[in-house]
């Protein structure tokens, strides 16, 4: 089952066992790094810069109750904290501390390391083509920005 008659795994089979290796690779570095998954992706979204939390709530997808009980856990560990927005008084930003940018980056580099490993056995070309469909699929998507690209840091 999921298998094509050549051997070949199809694209939906392909996309979800592809989502779960990254993700297994993504928490362990997390682990590793004394963070959470959902903290290592806050933390890496914050690293350009600090968010509303609507706007954090938006591209984290989560509901405003779990990014509070995030953001609440994850400033308990003096690596976020909460400013005022200087757009809106009545509201908040969440930015990074510098013990949060620190650990943050040595996360992030980590995990950059780790998921450029995956595809170690192809070569350029094929790595090529695989970055500009799955970056197709990606931005067909809408996918919020995440986890940016290691290039532009």
């Amino acid at each position: 089952m999921g298998k094509q008659g050549d051997g070949r795994i199809g694209v939906v089979a392909a996309l979800v066992r592809s989502a779960f290796l990254v993700n297994a690779v993504y928490a362990e570095s997390a682990r590793e790094h004394g963070l959470t998954a959902q903290q290592g992706q806050l933390l890496c979204v914050l690293m350009a810069r600090p968010y509303g939390m609507g706007e954090l709530g938006a591209t984290l997808g989560l509901a405003k109750s779990s990014l509070t009980g995030l953001v609440d856990r994850t400033e308990r560990n003096g690596l976020v904290r909460r400013e005022p927005d200087p757009e809106d008084l009545r509201a908040v930003r969440v930015a990074l501390t510098r013990r949060g940018a620190a650990l943050a980056e040595g996360f992030y580099a980590e995990t950059c390391r780790r998921v450029d490993a995956l595809p170690a056995r192809l070569d350029d070309a094929e790595r090529e083509t695989l970055a500009a469909l799955l970056g197709r699929v990606v931005m067909d998507n809408a996918v919020p920005e995440v986890f940016g690209e290691p290039d532009a840091r």
